[in-house]
């Protein structure tokens, strides 16, 4: 559980600020892709529905933001990410507070600094990282003896050089 003092300042596990919304996600466990939960107005909406969709893929294991709320937290009907999702918006909405009584702090977009992007949620491609290390271990392509017409540019009017060939 996070404690009391960060809780005011919004750090929530599996919530950050992006665009002055709340967002929440969750990495699936044994996998490399991440299942969205959606964008909220407040910290604790978006903490609400992490903690939903923790429970679905964790279970007992799970480490929550709300433990004391376990029990009003709806049950997905299956560990799919469509019923995750709509679990933890359903958890969401019960955390939802009238704006004017919220005292969740304002979430700014502060100019960036080192901060992590998540360039595969960005670009929507989840197995990036993965496709990229399998692609480094590619075998080089064969160089054969004797270029091909294909494999040489003529560079000069009679053909017969090669263009790194200094005589």
């Amino acid at each position: 559980m996070a404690s009391t003092s960060s809780n005011r300042h919004g750090n929530y596990k599996g919530v950050r600020c992006r665009s002055g919304k709340w967002v929440s996600e969750i990495r699936e466990p044994r996998k490399t892709t991440r299942i969205w939960l959606g964008t909220y107005p407040t910290s604790e909406m978006a903490a609400a529905a992490y903690d939903v969709a923790a429970l679905a893929l964790k279970g007992s294991n799970a480490v929550l933001n709300f433990p004391d709320s376990i029990r009003s937290y709806p049950i997905p009907a299956s560990k799919s990410p469509a019923d995750i999702r709509l679990a933890a918006a359903t958890a969401a909405a019960t955390k939802k507070v009238d704006q004017g009584e919220s005292n969740n702090p304002i979430c700014h977009q502060s100019p960036p600094s080192h901060e992590f992007v998540d360039e595969e949620a960005l670009f929507g491609m989840p197995n990036l990282l993965h496709d990229m290390a399998e692609g480094m271990l590619l075998p080089p392509p064969r160089m054969s003896d004797s270029p091909s017409s294909h494999d040489c540019y003529s560079w000069n009017s009679t053909g017969d050089e090669n263009l790194w060939s200094y005589h």
